[in-house]
């Protein structure tokens, strides 16, 4: 097993993770919160999931700049779009920021602030970073062929 493999199965596991994760809560977890106007479902799940999701995160990121490296998309030729690689890891990055995005919005504005009436909020925020996360995996299956 070369050392690039085992960065694509770390990498792996942890999408497995953070998507998996995403997925658990929006299609298992988000619904009841929403029937029973209930944020506090949405609160117990992420509190016994963030660091184990975080821990993902990070390792996705690392590894996914490491491999980005490997195919010759170092940060020089980040948002260039010119290759299949570049355009693919390009998005990834744009998707992460946006992520990131979501989860100050959630940390300082949502959470803080959650109540049953405006639990759709934190939904919206769920719901994003899920379909932002299936994406990004879909994105990353597409480098076996050369990007897209």
């Amino acid at each position: 097993m070369t050392l690039h493999h085992f960065v694509l199965i770390l990498h792996l596991l942890a999408a497995t993770i953070w998507v998996g994760g995403h997925l658990l809560l929006a299609i298992c977890y988000l619904p009841t919160a929403l029937k029973k106007k209930d944020p506090q479902i949405i609160l117990n799940f992420e509190k016994k999931y963030e660091k184990l999701g975080m821990s993902s995160l990070a390792l996705l990121i690392i590894t996914g700049i490491w491999m980005a490296y490997d195919f010759g998309v170092t940060a020089e030729t980040w948002f260039h779009f010119s290759s299949g690689f570049e355009k693919v890891v390009s998005i990834k990055l744009i998707l992460l920021f946006c992520t990131f995005f979501c989860a100050v919005c959630a940390q300082f504005f949502i959470i803080p602030n959650l109540k049953p009436n405006n639990i759709n909020k934190m939904a919206v925020i769920i719901l994003t970073v899920t379909s932002i996360g299936v994406t990004m995996l879909i994105l990353g299956s597409t480098l076996r062929y050369g990007g897209i």
